[in-house]
């Protein structure tokens, strides 16, 4: 029976505060899905509860965060990279590989958990944008315009960004959107439901249609 307001996982960032490793959220993720009817529950790294957690949650969003660490993608990690927690990274990649087998369940990535969604996928990431691209600058910390390749899913318009790297191939995903240097900006899969990654910010973005709207996109899927 379809939940008038579904329950949405926010996954929690990970620091190190006070010595001792703290999981946290920004509130402008759960700001933004109590504005789309969704009631949001953040949740720490749970590996050995993934099924549960499945079971239980009507959909995903994998927030933003630091640099994943690509040696178990294949790859060496960039000396640049700020490397995410080791826990956070285990759960999110545990969790992505056991939703491919759970279609229909919707996902948000957002930022990081975009990359974290391409990598899952067999992508490979470019670790450093700063080295490949001389507009890198307008993804940290800037609102600059994103061109979607099909405007019936996903909208072209201006995006608030903060990052340093970028996904160099998506993998078994489709590049859905670019930068206006070429920079991937969004990535989906077309036989799902609802499966998304988003390099900027949607909480954060002041356009609504590349804002909220992509909230409540992912809140009304998991309604039905």
């Amino acid at each position: 029976m379809p939940r008038s307001n579904p329950f949405i996982a926010i996954t929690a960032d990970l620091m190190i505060r006070n010595e001792r490793p703290t999981a946290f959220s920004t509130m402008t993720y759960t700001h933004a899905v109590l504005a789309a009817g969704g009631i949001p529950v953040i949740i720490p790294p749970a590996p050995m509860h993934i099924p549960d957690l499945i079971e239980r949650f009507d959909a995903f969003i994998l927030t933003g965060g630091d640099d994943p660490v690509t040696e178990p993608f294949g790859h060496p990690t960039h000396p640049e990279s700020v490397r995410v927690l080791d826990d956070r990274q285990q759960f999110e990649t545990g969790l992505l590989s056991e939703l491919q087998s759970h279609h229909d369940i919707p996902v948000l990535g957002i930022c990081l958990g975009m990359q974290m969604m391409g990598l899952v996928a067999g992508g490979t990431l470019n670790q450093h944008l700063p080295e490949t691209h001389q507009s890198h600058a307008d993804h940290w910390e800037h609102s600059h315009e994103i061109q979607s390749i099909d405007e019936s899913i996903l909208a072209s318009g201006m995006t608030y960004s903060k990052h340093r790297q970028a996904m160099q191939d998506p993998g078994s995903m489709r590049t859905l959107a670019t930068a206006h240097d070429g920079v991937i900006e969004a990535i989906d899969d077309p036989s799902r439901r609802f499966y998304l990654g988003v390099q900027w910010h949607p909480e954060r973005t002041d356009n609504e249609p590349l804002g909220q709207r992509i909230i409540d996109q992912l809140v009304d899927a998991a309604r039905k």
